[in-house]
């Protein structure tokens, strides 16, 4: 490699590396399919994880500490970290949502237009149910009513 020139990493979601389209291959076929349930899958489980060490990390830290200052540290640091696991537990459900369209055969596709949300997208965002003009739109009125 030239002096300079870094090497890009492929961003990997849940350790699982983008799917690699070939030529004339059929949208959201059986290997795509079985692609993203893997990213998916593997991506629920780290989440679930990460639930559970959050769980016996509060009921091992857990301490009645006789300082104010102190109790309300470890009382913040927990409400934080609640917080975050209740961002987790949503998206584990709106991957288990995923899940199930992917098991209906209905994944892949724009809720809104029915077009194909398109692999690239669904890499980036595999929970993705809009394709990006109907998302972009959504964004605009959402704006719009919020101003």
């Amino acid at each position: 490699m030239p002096e300079g020139t870094k090497k890009l990493g492929v961003l990997a979601i849940a350790g699982v590396s983008p799917y690699q389209e070939k030529p004339g291959e059929e949208y959201m076929n059986a290997k795509q399919l079985g692609h993203f349930k893997t990213i998916l899958e593997a991506w629920r489980n780290q989440l679930r994880e990460e639930v559970d060490r959050t769980l016996s990390h509060m009921q091992d830290e857990a301490a009645n500490f006789p300082d104010p200052v102190d109790r309300a540290a470890q009382e913040e640091e927990f409400s934080l970290e609640l917080r975050a696991r209740d961002r987790e537990r949503k998206l584990i459900k709106k991957i288990e949502k995923t899940l199930q369209k992917i098991e209906e055969d209905d994944f892949g596709f724009c809720d809104s237009c029915g077009i194909e949300i398109g692999i690239r997208r669904l890499e980036a965002r595999p929970t993705a149910d809009q394709c990006i003009d109907c998302k972009t739109l959504a964004e605009i009125k959402e704006k719009q009513m919020a101003g």
